[in-house]
């Protein structure tokens, strides 16, 4: 193995277990989730299991990266470029997961099958009033994207109180949502297995679900960080990421309130 040198702004990455550990463990929970969907005895077991070791897992490598950036330095300003391109890239990657479920929707609804009447939504599905809890959480999530701005202004300034109230608010907004969220499909009169329009309305609004929760997560480690001193004025790449993976969420959110909501309902 040759040397690590110095010679470069580039940083060269240790050698790491997470990577193969991550990737074998987010495996085996796939395998586990098709076993408890297929109802085998172990299967929501073996799916919990592998869950909680790659969240686990998941940890101790981010654990490693912010000890690179913020103690050991190696992050310097050609390194951040590449993390901005990198998550720019996974945000892209993501509106093409997106962009492939919308897909499935609007051909559905432009062409309707005479199995469901000729007619979207279907006769049989009473929708979700879009002008009561989607108009609400519209309304969360677009504040909690001006309440991260206002932060991000802040820690830019080197206004900490400000930083942190910002992040505060928007992680508040975002559990609301999420607890409106679960609240609406708890009392939705229909399911997931109720056609293509029970799949495809929980295939978007659910995924669009798990991407606010994970960026909870995201914004509630970006807190953490804060209050810990990792940032500075000019060194706040972390905190940029967050935000940015924030706002995607408030944009597709948008779209689906207009297309799930709007036109799909009655």
């Amino acid at each position: 193995m040759y040397p690590q040198t110095t010679l470069h702004n580039f940083h060269i990455v240790n050698l790491s277990p997470w990577p193969i550990a991550t990737a074998f463990s987010a495996f085996s929970m796939l395998l586990g989730l098709v076993q408890f969907m297929h109802n085998y005895i172990f299967g929501f077991f073996f799916f919990s299991f592998w869950l909680i070791l790659c969240i686990f897992i998941s940890i101790l490598w981010f654990r490693d990266i912010v000890r690179e950036a913020t103690y050991e330095g190696k992050h310097t300003r050609i390194v951040q470029k590449g993390l901005r391109f990198g998550m720019i890239l996974f945000i892209v990657s993501e509106i093409m997961l997106f962009f492939a479920f919308f897909w499935a929707y609007f051909h559905s609804s432009f062409n309707p099958t005479p199995e469901i009447g000729v007619l979207w939504p279907p006769l049989s599905i009473v929708t979700v009033n879009p002008w009561l809890i989607p108009l609400l959480n519209t309304i969360l999530l677009l504040i909690s994207g001006s309440t991260l701005t206002w932060s991000h202004t802040a820690i830019v300034g080197g206004f900490r109180v400000e930083t942190v109230t910002g992040l505060i608010l928007t992680i508040v907004y975002a559990i609301f949502f999420t607890g409106f969220q679960v609240y609406e499909y708890i009392k939705a009169s229909f399911h997931i297995s109720d056609g293509v329009f029970g799949s495809t309305f929980y295939m978007l609004t659910g995924l669009h679900g798990f991407h606010v929760i994970l960026g909870t997560i995201l914004l509630s480690v970006t807190l953490y960080r804060v209050l810990s001193n990792h940032f500075t004025q000019e060194r706040h790449i972390g905190f940029e990421c967050a935000a940015w993976y924030w706002h995607f969420v408030d944009v597709v959110w948008i779209f689906l309130f207009l297309a799930i909501y709007v036109y799909g309902g009655r």
